[in-house]
């Protein structure tokens, strides 16, 4: 089982019960699923950085990624409709709790000059979306192999209904909120 399933079921859920007076377990919010999501807008004039969007986003995340089109046409972007123009990865399970657990203690202290995430970034129902500025802070990415540096959004997915419980709940989890 993953180390971090393992330390919710043991200390997190104790903790939140405590803290916000549950009286059943079921109460108690708890990660849903990870979405990673990677944009490319320059998957329009180069396909091929699509393809090594995808392997990144493979080694990342351990699962391959499915490709997102375009549900709209922009003639300012040359975007038409059903272009491919990123990938996703949903992560649900153990795999979830593996990403969370690499995410929080390997690749967020490799960011340079990290203060920290931005505690604002909650969408008033519980959920949390971290923007990373590359791909390299993760370990299986190596340096020499990569053609661009490019950009991931992780979104946290809970079960929580205000933001504050969610706070509390990535804030027990390791998540480093900046102060």
């Amino acid at each position: 089982m993953a180390r971090l399933k393992d330390k919710y079921n043991d200390e997190i859920i104790p903790a939140l019960k405590e803290k916000f007076q549950y009286d059943n377990i079921m109460e108690v919010p708890k990660i849903v699923k990870i979405v990673v999501n990677m944009g490319l807008g320059e998957a329009i004039a180069n396909p091929k950085a699509l393809d090594a969007a995808i392997s990144d986003m493979t080694q990342i995340t351990g699962q391959k990624p499915i490709v997102t089109k375009a549900k709209k046409s922009v003639a300012a972007f040359k975007v038409r409709e059903g272009m491919s123009i990123g990938c996703k990865v949903t992560l649900r399970g153990d795999r979830m709790y593996e990403f969370c657990d690499r995410l929080v203690s390997v690749a967020l202290p490799r960011v340079r000059d990290f203060k920290g995430i931005s505690p604002k970034a909650f969408d008033g129902r519980g959920n949390y979306t971290l923007g990373l500025k590359e791909q390299l802070i993760f370990p299986e990415i190596e340096y020499d192999k990569i053609d661009k540096i490019r950009g991931l959004e992780v979104c946290f997915v809970t079960s929580a209904k205000t933001d504050e419980e969610a706070k509390e709940l990535l804030r027990l989890i390791g998540m480093p909120f900046a102060k």
